[in-house]
């Protein structure tokens, strides 16, 4: 998707243009902490983000230039985002933790010209990944590394200058986000200036922050970690940064920068409470917890809730709409209703959403219905899928693959998914993805793989197997299998062994008998 600029008395405003403003204002407030040590101002960010915009410029990256991030949480990764936002390119987050097969699909699929990585951990992986594919064009090291250039030592060497955004239309492509699919490959989803916008103006509006903002962030930068930097830093607020997701280091962090806000997936919560050194730490600075990405248990909300206070809001989305379709406000968490916690809230004003039946009609209350979206949050599609992209766009609408039902009061409760996608820990598992590796595995004769709740992961990979006549294969073997090949997300919990996979009339694995025999 090329750059469309708009020059003309209705031009607007977007991503690029919202943090240009925001770091040439109260340039001596701290913007960014890193909790190893270093504290970042705003001017200081506004300089270092141009330096970084010029080193970047000088390896030809452009407005629309597909940029990959293969990076763990270092404070160059903050600086590098913030660049290739201001600058327009499109970035393409890849998963640190993802395995190589499934990262060449996607710097092949996304076209990947410019790969930067990080040195300390992904050097290899960013290394072999080059060798696979002779379209990318420079390996870019967020610091001193045997391969590629260091991109954080050429910018060094320019001089701060003035930030300026291009100009751009609605439609420019932005970002690439990449799911599962159910052919077994992952899918782009592409967003736009005017999806990243209407992210940030739905998190800056409806989300509740704290009037002093003091966000920690504790997951991924190149993914969810990195979805508040505009809407913190344009309401003047700063982010505390950690290497990843620790309970002792998360509570430590926040009794020490008196943080007032976070960003967390519900086994995050649950590992909070779990720890042993829970009640060691002084939380009470906490404001708002902000949660989401996959449903989390009702009981362990109202634990949450009566260990740590009314803190918690909770926000629905998906890739295709990014972060908040519904939400639940802290003061709508009513603990002695475990219903209402199970709910996902109630849709913003800023999309259309609806509940509907299989012909596109709205449902009654009480009746479920596919959540279906439309507006300027919803993603323009996915790369080179045509097909899919029409299916997901039927009649107007995004149709999520969520089923919910509404009760008479307003409030959404997702029941089901029409699609077999298993959200474990806040990560999507296609199962598809996972029975393609274990069906290789030469005793295998037949494999399917369904979600089963679990009171930490929220579900939890399950594989169930009918061995080939003769054959003998531990489930230790096949979690090792899928560990190696797809990643520890992937790998199942548990393996069943069967004599046979129940069958549906048209001679499909019938899913539906198999979750009701193992839950």
């Amino acid at each position: 998707m090329s750059m469309r600029v708009d020059t003309g008395v209705h031009a607007g405003v977007y991503s690029p243009h919202l943090l240009v403003h925001a770091l040439n204002r109260d340039l001596d407030r701290a913007v960014v902490v890193f909790d190893g040590g270093g504290t970042v101002r705003a001017g200081e960010l506004r300089d270092l983000v141009s330096t970084f915009i010029q080193a970047l410029e000088s390896m030809g990256v452009r407005p629309g230039t597909r940029v990959g991030l293969l990076a763990k949480n270092r404070p160059e990764v903050v600086f590098v985002m913030t660049a290739l936002r201001i600058m327009a390119a499109c970035t393409v987050p890849l998963h640190p933790m993802g395995s190589l097969d499934d990262l060449d699909y996607i710097v092949g699929d996304a076209q990947i010209e410019v790969l930067l990585f990080d040195p300390d951990h992904l050097q290899r992986m960013a290394t072999e990944l080059q060798a696979r594919r002779g379209g990318i064009r420079h390996l870019l090291a967020l610091g001193p590394s045997q391969v590629g250039t260091d991109l954080a030592g050429l910018a060094a060497g320019f001089a701060p200058g003035p930030l300026r955004a291009p100009d751009v239309d609605g439609e420019h492509l932005s970002r690439i986000s990449y799911s599962g699919g159910t052919t077994g490959l992952p899918k782009g989803v592409m967003l736009t200036e005017r999806s990243q916008l209407a992210t940030a103006s739905i998190l800056m509006q409806e989300w509740e922050w704290p009037v002093q903002i003091r966000h920690l962030v504790c997951a991924p930068l190149s993914h969810s970690g990195a979805s508040v930097l505009t809407p913190v830093l344009m309401k003047g607020g700063s982010l505390v940064v950690l290497p990843g997701f620790e309970p002792v280091a998360v509570m430590q962090a926040i009794e020490k920068h008196r943080i007032t806000s976070t960003l967390v997936v519900p086994t995050m919560i649950y590992a909070l409470l779990d720890h042993p050194r829970f009640g060691e730490f002084d939380l009470s600075s906490l404001e708002t917890v902000f949660y989401g990405a996959s449903s989390i248990s009702p009981p362990r909300l109202r634990e949450a809730i009566e260990r740590m206070g009314p803190v918690f809001f909770q926000f629905y989305g998906q890739s295709e709409a990014p972060m908040s379709v519904t939400v639940l406000r802290r003061a709508e968490h009513d603990p002695t209703d475990l219903r209402r916690l199970a709910s996902c809230g109630r849709p913003v004003p800023w999309v259309h959403a609806e509940l509907l039946d299989d012909a596109g009609q709205p449902v009654a209350d009480g009746e479920p219905g596919e959540i279906c979206v439309r507006g300027p949050l919803v993603a323009a599609g996915y790369l080179n899928k045509p097909e899919q992209t029409t299916e997901a766009f039927a009649g107007g609408w995004l149709h999520t693959g969520d089923v919910a039902v509404r009760d008479p009061d307003g409030w959404w409760r997702i029941v089901d998914r029409k699609k077999d996608m298993i959200v474990t820990g806040g990560f999507n598992v296609y199962p598809r993805e996972v029975e393609d590796v274990i069906a290789t595995h030469p005793a295998v004769a037949a494999v399917a793989v369904i979600g089963v709740p679990d009171e930490h992961w929220g579900e939890a990979v399950k594989a169930v197997v009918v061995r080939r006549a003769g054959a003998a294969v531990a489930a230790e073997a096949l979690i090792a299998l899928v560990r190696d090949k797809k990643g520890p997300v992937q790998a199942p919990k548990s393996v069943d062994f069967v004599d046979a996979i129940p069958l549906t009339g048209l001679g499909k694995p019938d899913k539906k008998t198999l979750r009701k025999r193992f839950t």
